[in-house]
């Protein structure tokens, strides 16, 4: 449980804190991955695809780095 407290009125300042807090719990982004069941053979489809992508992206970054 995140509990921030409110100073001088200040709500913009408090509710920053907050976000930031909740951003580095997970709170947010647990909440995301409970909201709806995934089956386990979904997921793993999901994490391969996933897995090239990011692949992808990294070969073309190294692609674009090479020195002649």
């Amino acid at each position: 449980m995140t509990k921030i407290i409110v100073k001088n009125g200040n709500f913009e300042g408090a509710f920053k804190k907050f976000k930031n807090d909740v951003a580095k719990n997970g709170t947010l982004s647990e909440y995301k991955k409970r909201e709806h069941y995934t089956k386990p053979g979904v997921q793993k489809r999901e994490a391969i695809k996933a897995a090239i992508k990011n692949s992808k992206k990294k070969d073309k970054k190294a692609e674009g780095r090479r020195d002649y």
